[in-house]
C-alpha cells in the first residue's frame, strides 16, 4: 500500500477508493448510520431541522445546513465516535498492512 512520505490527500483518495472497492465503505456508512440512528440522533437533527425551517420565512437548502452542521457534529455521542473510530483502524490496519 501507500509509503508514509505520501501526501495525506493521495492517501486518503487511494485508501477510500480501495474501502469503496471492497464495499468496506458501504459498510462503514451503515454501521455510522444504524448508531445515529439508534442514539436517537437523526431524529434530534431532523426535528431540530423541521423546527428551524418554521422559524424562516423562506427557508434554504444551504442556510439550514450551515445553521444545523455546527450542533450536529458536536452532538455525535461519544460512544459512536469511539465505536467508529474502532472500526475505521480496524479497516484502516488491515489495508495498510496488505
Amino acid at each position: 500500500m501507500p509509503s508514509s512520505s505520501q501526501d495525506p490527500q493521495a492517501l486518503y483518495a487511494q485508501l477510500r477508493r480501495r474501502l469503496i472497492e471492497t464495499g468496506e465503505w458501504d459498510q462503514i456508512r451503515g454501521i455510522l448510520a444504524a448508531r445515529l440512528n439508534e442514539s436517537g440522533w437523526i431524529d434530534d437533527i431532523k426535528n431540530r431541522s423541521k423546527e428551524r425551517a418554521r422559524e424562516k420565512d423562506s427557508p434554504t437548502f444551504q442556510a439550514l445546513y450551515d445553521e444545523i452542521r455546527p450542533h450536529a457534529h458536536n452532538s455525535i455521542p461519544l460512544a459512536v465516535k469511539k465505536e467508529m473510530n474502532a472500526v475505521i483502524r480496524q479497516h484502516l490496519d488491515k489495508h495498510l498492512a496488505s
